[in-house]
């Protein structure tokens, strides 16, 4: 598990144009911030402020956060490769969060769920919400987030292994 005492970093980009310190939000849409809000509480676990009439924010854990912007109708959906990972500690808290949206999923019109399995060493689940926003429930034994930068890059810009 990721500790919250170690997850700020000194970013390596002294040679971009931009020099953030942090990478601090991104954003999806939703129809009604009140019914979202109820899933991203009570079944995400997220914790959420409403800062303005028609958005919030959703965080968990560390300094970033998710803005939800109500667009009512006209809420676009994302595909399955568009989605926000949530990591939990076990595999068997991954079954339990798929147990629960199953026996759920009218309760928080969560829309499609997917089986958990193994993925490139993750094992995980997906599932859509009542906007169509995927959401990826995961369990990796380390910090997907470490490893990743610690292994560097694999492949080259035309995606050719290194």
């Amino acid at each position: 598990m990721l500790d919250a005492t170690t997850a700020v970093f000194t970013p390596t980009n002294q040679n971009s144009v931009v020099k953030p310190y942090i990478l601090s939000h991104g954003t999806l849409e939703c129809r009604s911030l009140r019914d979202s809000r109820k899933f991203y509480e009570e079944f995400l676990g997220l914790e959420c402020v409403r800062h303005a009439q028609q958005a919030m924010h959703a965080r968990c854990g560390i300094k970033f956060s998710i803005v939800c912007v109500e667009v009512g109708d006209k809420v676009r959906p994302m595909s399955v490769l568009n989605h926000w990972g949530l990591e939990v500690d076990t595999h068997e808290a991954v079954d339990f969060a798929y147990e629960s949206a199953v026996k759920m999923k009218e309760t928080y019109k969560i829309g499609e769920i997917t089986k958990p399995s193994n993925r490139h060493g993750i094992y995980s689940f997906y599932l859509s919400d009542l906007d169509g926003n995927y959401w990826e429930i995961e369990y990796y034994d380390g910090s997907v987030h470490e490893d990743a930068f610690d292994f560097g890059d694999r492949f080259d810009n035309e995606g050719a292994a290194k």
